[in-house]
């Protein structure tokens, strides 16, 4: 298990970094239970590696519809924190969150072959030559489906930039 946190570390913390907006000890610790009690069910369908992100952006989802974080969000609410314009801070966390939540939905819903390259380039941040070598494929191939994921994406996703009325 000490090999598989050490592999993965920073995968998943970027993961949830990106996903709630700052580092989770919890989570993260979340993840490494579900990797450990799910480690026997692991297919060999795909990379390990993969499989942990996986589970970890699941764990994230759980996260943002659970009661902690929901109560969390109202005693943040009910606290007489003195901030600049707060109803529009409070309005802009929201929307952000609700964007993310749309994001990630239509990421979802991508084919499975640009969803996986969509996802080791944007949430696990790594390069073209790092994709290359993770998954086999060309660096052409990685940048023409990195361009019709975001091109598909931003197809649905155009109403959160106003293209639509």
């Amino acid at each position: 298990m000490k090999e598989i946190i050490f592999q993965n570390r920073s995968r998943i913390r970027s993961i949830i970094r990106k996903m709630t907006g700052s580092d989770n000890e919890d989570l993260e610790q979340e993840v490494y239970i579900k990797v450990w009690q799910n480690k026997e069910g692991y297919q060999e369908k795909g990379k390990f590696s993969q499989w942990v992100s996986t589970i970890t952006i699941n764990l994230c989802r759980d996260f943002f519809r659970s009661k902690t974080y929901h109560q969390k969000q109202i005693e943040v609410q009910n606290k007489d924190i003195v901030l600049p314009d707060t109803s529009k801070g409070a309005e802009e966390i929201y929307d952000e969150r609700k964007r993310q939540k749309m994001i990630l939905k239509a990421v979802d819903e991508l084919p499975s072959k640009l969803r996986q390259i969509i996802i080791l380039f944007e949430f696990e941040e790594l390069s073209y030559e790092q994709i290359s070598k993770k998954t086999g494929l060309p660096i052409g191939t990685i940048k023409s489906r990195l361009f019709n994921a975001r091109k598909t994406l931003s197809e649905k996703l155009k109403f959160l930039k106003g293209d639509i009325k």
